[in-house]
């Protein structure tokens, strides 16, 4: 009796621990699993969701680089700042539910394991992705319409204007690499989600890898979908008060375009987020934890 008190302690206590990399591993593909038998309609609606999510976090970073009369932090402690805030979006994602692309990448490891058939894990990254670009544009709409980028007496709006054009004027293999560092960052905070069994847990598994690749200035695809189209409704949108008032025009813009944005941008961005996400991090904990009990099925 005694023995057996003691053993149902143990269980109680052990279900409350981390889980470690192999167990994260199995995990990973039942939910890679999960996601991809998910219908259309709730694939799209919660893509839509996690659009908004990470839009919300760009929003949040937009306003930490944003300075005033002159007095700004130094680069890199403002850069470290908004990693931090910025993580609001996938902790929005994550512990709200939500359906990303970039974190969806790791759907691989279970297509890996010939659980899910290519058509399968293609048809999710295709609805996600689309109903990420619906939230991301749609959250940046609301918040232009807010008039959000005439606060801090236009800096919003500078900043946006900033953050956008520096983003369409990366070349094409440098966003594709900036996109390569970022999704192994981004599926790195997934991964390390799936070892929390808390929110706190998962909020702590996210937070550094984030606020890392923010800090370094590596690109994220849905992330870009609001950036840029903010930028571009401040450009084409603004009123004629906000220009007079940060002492600039459209013109000092010109190469923010609708064009550059998906050609220069988020092509490259997207490609290199697939890359970062699906051979940097999913494929390669296959590799370690799931291969062998892949054969022997």
């Amino acid at each position: 009796m005694e023995q057996e008190k003691e053993n149902n302690n143990n269980n109680v206590t052990s279900s409350f621990d981390e889980l470690l990399p192999p167990d994260m591993a199995a995990k990973a593909q039942d939910i890679g699993i999960k996601k991809a038998n998910m219908d259309f309609l709730t694939t799209l609606v919660l893509a839509i969701l996690a659009g908004a999510f990470i839009a919300l976090g760009a929003m949040f970073f937009t306003v930490s680089q944003t300075s005033i009369g002159g007095v700004a932090m130094p680069w890199g402690l403002g850069r470290v700042i908004g990693g931090f805030v910025f993580s609001l979006g996938l902790i929005l994602v994550v512990v709200g539910g939500a359906e990303l692309f970039t974190g969806n990448n790791l759907i691989v490891m279970a297509w890996a394991s010939r659980k899910l058939s290519t058509l399968k894990v293609l048809r999710n990254w295709a609805i996600v992705y689309i109903g990420n670009f619906i939230g991301a544009v749609a959250t940046a709409a609301v918040v232009f319409w807010g008039k959000h980028y005439e606060m801090a007496s236009g800096g919003i709006g500078v900043t946006a204007l900033n953050i956008a054009s520096f983003k369409v004027n990366l070349g094409f293999v440098q966003a594709i690499i900036l996109g390569i560092l970022c999704n192994a960052m981004v599926c790195m905070a997934v991964w390390l989600t799936y070892s929390a069994r808390t929110t706190i847990g998962r909020i702590s598994a996210i937070v550094f890898p984030i606020a890392g690749f923010v800090a370094a200035g590596f690109e994220h695809s849905v992330a870009n979908m609001y950036f840029i189209p903010f930028g571009l409704m401040v450009k084409s949108g603004a009123a004629e008060s906000f220009w007079q008032a940060v002492g600039k025009t459209a013109a000092d813009y010109s190469s923010l375009t609708w064009g550059r944005f998906f050609v220069h941008n988020l092509i490259p961005v997207t490609i290199g987020n697939i890359i970062g996400g699906v051979f940097f991090v999913g494929l390669v904990y296959w590799l370690i934890y799931l291969r062998k009990k892949a054969r022997r099925a």
